[in-house]
């Protein structure tokens, strides 16, 4: 896991992260954790593997469908380039 130094923080901000962290329960280390957290993975950001999976399901894409698509695409790469 990583580790990050913060610096120059304001001792206000320090004071207020304490409070923050206290209301919550936990120290002011894990508070920082959690902001981070929610700041950069926030619940309802876009998650794309699951967004496609989704459209795929609406328009009824089968895993037969998925393993055609590869295997036309395989097919074509094997083939040599024709440049006319």
């Amino acid at each position: 896991m990583a580790a990050v130094t913060i610096r120059n923080l304001s001792a206000e901000a320090h004071r207020a992260l304490k409070v923050r962290a206290a209301r919550h329960n936990r120290s002011a280390e894990a508070e920082m954790r959690a902001i981070l957290e929610a700041a950069v993975r926030p619940e309802g950001r876009l998650r794309l593997g699951t967004a496609l999976s989704e459209m795929s399901r609406k328009i009824g894409l089968t895993n037969a469908d998925v393993e055609a698509l590869e295997h036309g695409r395989d097919a074509r790469a094997a083939e040599p380039m024709r440049f006319e």
